[in-house]
């Protein structure tokens, strides 16, 4: 897959078939219309498109609080995982929301001899999301292109959304929001120095670094998998504002990893979200937090029992 950002830098020789979508998540839906795209270019011998946007246009248009799903590197990294041929990101200012729905087509016609253009159903582009599928049809029959509107996909009659991941999150179900994406809901960081106050009880915590504007799920306690590198590790991770040691109100993620006790200062270790254990709770003392955590680690080592081995 090539990557860029800007339609002038993709090179094309033949014609295309492209999807547009903010695919925050890359959840199931997402993978079931980006396939649709490399299984109809791969017959018509064209190239496969994926457009993006960053930042999300709700983001910059005021309509939601930076709540993402993935990183854009993320993003990426699941869209390459799809087998397409070409990613565009573009970025979204508030100058790209003023443009016609028929001018931004005309780029895809000038630069990607656009053929067959792929669509969630409640797809829209443009100045005030003028480019529905109607639109957007009456214009490919005009300009020689074929607009495909695909029905969302469900699961138990529930819509696949980013919104609905979102909604999931917010209530600590990260086992729903899994099912959803097709993959476990990741958070990533780098590891930085805490209050050092882990080690000070005897469990030691991994202080992640994470993108502010990444989503988190309801403050917690959830057994995870952290990968360091390459390699899986059991963990217990807590999420919240740690209300037993700090009246702080920003929101931590703290990961001890079970069977670990190598230095992590520096590196980069994501978290991939398996089970919610327990809410977030104030205890009366550091004595019953300790017992608490403790209790929180075995949950964890049997929440995970299939865990593939750990680094010695």
């Amino acid at each position: 897959m090539r990557f860029v950002h800007r339609f002038e830098e993709v090179q094309l020789t033949e014609d295309s078939v492209v999807t547009i979508g903010s695919f925050d998540g890359v959840h199931r839906g997402h993978q079931a219309l980006i396939h649709q795209v490399r299984r109809s270019a791969l017959q018509s011998q064209r190239a496969s498109v994926v457009i993006t946007f960053f930042p999300h246009p709700s983001v910059v248009l005021g309509r939601a609080q930076p709540f993402y799903l993935t990183s854009p590197e993320e993003k990426l990294v699941q869209i390459n995982q799809t087998g397409v041929d070409w990613l565009v990101e573009l970025p979204f200012t508030s100058e790209t929301a003023q443009v016609r729905a028929t001018e931004f087509v005309e780029q895809l016609i000038q630069h990607l001899h656009l053929r067959e253009l792929w669509i969630g159903h409640d797809f829209a582009l443009g100045y005030k999301r003028e480019g529905n599928a109607e639109f957007l049809s009456r214009l490919g029959q005009a300009r020689g292109f074929a607009v495909h509107a695909v029905d969302p996909l469900t699961n138990s009659g529930e819509i696949i959304s980013s919104s609905n991941i979102r909604m999931a999150l917010r209530e600590g179900d990260v086992s729903h929001a899994a099912h959803l994406l097709g993959r476990p809901f990741r958070v990533s960081g780098r590891v930085v120095p805490g209050d050092g106050r882990g080690k000070t009880i005897g469990i030691p915590t991994a202080n992640l670094d994470v993108w502010s504007d990444h989503a988190l799920p309801a403050n917690g306690v959830y057994a995870c998998r952290a990968w360091v590198g390459h390699i899986p590790h059991r963990a217990a991770v807590n999420v919240g504002v740690r209300p037993t040691v700090t009246d702080e109100s920003r929101r931590t993620v703290e990961a001890h990893l079970l069977d670990f006790d190598k230095d992590l200062y520096g590196l980069n270790v994501a978290l991939d979200f398996s089970e919610r254990l327990r809410g977030e709770q104030k205890f009366a003392n550091v004595q019953a937090l300790v017992a608490q955590i403790k209790m929180d680690i075995e949950r964890t080592r049997q929440s995970l029992t299939d865990d593939v081995m750990h680094a010695a």
